[in-house]
């Protein structure tokens, strides 16, 4: 029978061994409380504050609060906006990704000049292709317009229409789609051959094997893609705020101050409102509610994508 260590060489043991975990996980620790924990307490401190970012902060209650939920006329518009875009912009991106993946997939020769050709755009920097896409979608002089017209087809006003700003925005994320298309290329050969020639031998067509074999492989690979795409979604700003300021036509030159969302507060997304309060009109403290607002309703959102039942995974038995 093997001797019984001592308890203080026990808990010496298991001492070192909870210090080498705890070392291990330091850079993690370090990162999340830097970058995470410390901007997101100091963000609820603010939200209470009064403090334009010069003066000391004043403690003023619930009134930051009570200006952003009932009295800011652009939060309804904005959070409308930033809503629209995460459910639209989310779910198409998904289905043109996976569709676009399952051709590449599917194409014998060629393969690599459309990986390549899909997934180009995506590697554009945001303002550049935000740039080329209003140049393009011009109501004037752009090219698309003039095909529609010369066609026959009306041409609408795109980014200077406040019906169409928000669709041409979505366009230009499904140009970009070449990071989602290289996910779902890896899931979808992934999925084993077998199981497509054993639905082929049940007598299962395209679309048996896409619900009984594709779509159980791949849900785990769907349920990221909507899930980044909603986090990433509710951030959304630089695209929006350059192509309504391009669009608007108004000269951008050092210390012009220019109105996010046009037209007509169309593209006016949270985290633009955040920046005009915090940084153009110092209103720190509103800036953080909206923050706090933006954080609980991806966090929400994300919650319930993760339950097996309310997201794409099939439940548990």
């Amino acid at each position: 029978m093997a001797p019984l260590t001592p308890a203080p060489a026990l808990r010496r043991k298991r001492t070192r061994k909870r210090l080498r975990t705890l070392g291990f996980l330091s850079p993690w620790l370090i990162g999340f409380s830097v970058f995470f924990g410390y901007p997101l307490i100091a963000t609820v401190y603010f939200s209470f504050m009064h403090y334009n970012q010069i003066e000391p902060p004043d403690f003023v209650g619930l009134r930051n609060w009570k200006y952003v939920l009932t009295q800011m006329p652009l939060f309804g518009p904005a959070l409308w906006n930033t809503l629209w875009l995460v459910v639209v912009m989310v779910a198409l991106r998904v289905v043109f990704g996976l569709g676009i993946g399952m051709l590449v997939t599917k194409i014998k020769s060629g393969a690599g000049f459309f990986r390549t050709a899909f997934y180009l755009p995506y590697l554009a920097p945001p303002v550049a292709a935000t740039v080329a896409f209003v140049f393009l979608l011009n109501p004037g002089t752009g090219p698309v317009n003039e095909i529609l017209g010369a066609i026959g087809i009306p041409a609408p006003s795109w980014f200077n229409d406040a019906d169409w700003a928000k669709p041409s925005l979505v366009m230009l994320s499904l140009w970009g789609i070449g990071d989602l298309m290289v996910i779902f290329m890896a899931a979808l050969l992934d999925v084993p051959k077998e199981q497509y020639e054993a639905a082929e031998l049940d007598g299962a067509g395209a679309w048996g094997k896409f619900r009984y074999v594709t779509w159980p492989s791949i849900t785990p690979i769907v349920l990221f893609a909507v899930v980044t795409g909603v986090v990433q979604t509710m951030q959304y700003y630089t695209q929006a705020l350059v192509a309504g300021k391009l669009a608007s036509g108004v000269s951008i030159s050092p210390g012009t101050v220019i109105q996010p969302g046009y037209p007509d507060h169309s593209t006016l997304t949270v985290p633009q409102l955040v920046y005009t309060l915090g940084f153009q009109n110092f209103n720190t403290g509103a800036a953080c509610v909206l923050s706090l607002v933006l954080f609980v309703i991806a966090m929400a959102v994300t919650t319930l994508l993760m339950r097996k039942r309310a997201g794409l995974l099939p439940a548990e038995d």
